[in-house]
């Protein structure tokens, strides 16, 4: 079972979602959410083209085993994986389906989604219909309420609850972009494209008009 990688990401494709990351010669194809490619550094090479350069990353991997093949899907947090993991033990969710999910949400979002019965916003999900998304919420309540408790009102106090990091609220600014633009009509493969070299420590404003600027030149 492979649980990480960590290397330099040798080609990215923004719209299957899909990234090449080479660690120690050997590139491994991994298909990430949109949340996460937005995390990902695009990749750079020496000016004569023949070696990676740049800050390496690492991302959290969930391996699927089938019986024509074996799939690598990719996270930027643990957080995010294990989100996966509980999804595609929803009955009907498989991995793709669950990409499709946390493309749109962040674990937190998810979390509050599902918290607040809000099938609706889940069935926006690319793939996910109407029936997929409610059992989505019937299933995930108890799981989330287990494995996140943190996300939930009753979980701990207020004292507890640890304070956000700087990449955890850059996220949430990147979910709430990612929100208003995909209302404006825009897919998610779209966003993460336009949004990849954005800054994320940027007014939640600047961020969804930059982002609009890219859009509308492509």
């Amino acid at each position: 079972m492979i649980e990480t990688l960590f290397g330099r990401i040798f080609e990215t494709d923004a719209v299957g979602c899909v990234i090449i990351i080479e660690c120690a010669g050997v590139g491994y194809r991994v298909t990430v959410t949109a949340n996460t490619l937005a995390h990902l550094p695009s990749p750079s090479y020496a000016p004569d083209g023949t070696q990676l350069e740049g800050k390496p990353v690492r991302i959290y991997t969930h391996m699927a085993v089938r019986e024509d093949g074996v799939d690598l899907y990719g996270f930027y947090t643990r957080e995010e994986l294990n989100m996966f993991r509980l999804l595609i033990s929803v009955s009907g969710i498989g991995p793709k389906a669950a990409i499709s999910i946390l493309s749109l949400f962040t674990p937190k979002s998810l979390a509050a989604a599902v918290a607040s019965d809000d099938a609706k916003s889940i069935s926006r999900a690319p793939g996910i219909g109407a029936k997929t998304a409610a059992r989505v919420v019937l299933e995930m309540k108890d799981k989330i309420k287990k494995n996140f408790p943190y996300f939930t009102p009753d979980g701990a106090d207020d004292e507890f609850i640890p304070a956000k990091s700087g990449s955890e609220q850059q996220s949430n600014k990147l979910a709430d972009a990612r929100d208003a633009l995909t209302v404006l009509g825009y897919s998610r493969s779209e966003i993460a494209a336009a949004m990849k070299n954005i800054d994320m420590a940027s007014p939640l404003e600047d961020i969804i008009k930059n982002a609009l600027n890219v859009l509308m030149k492509n």
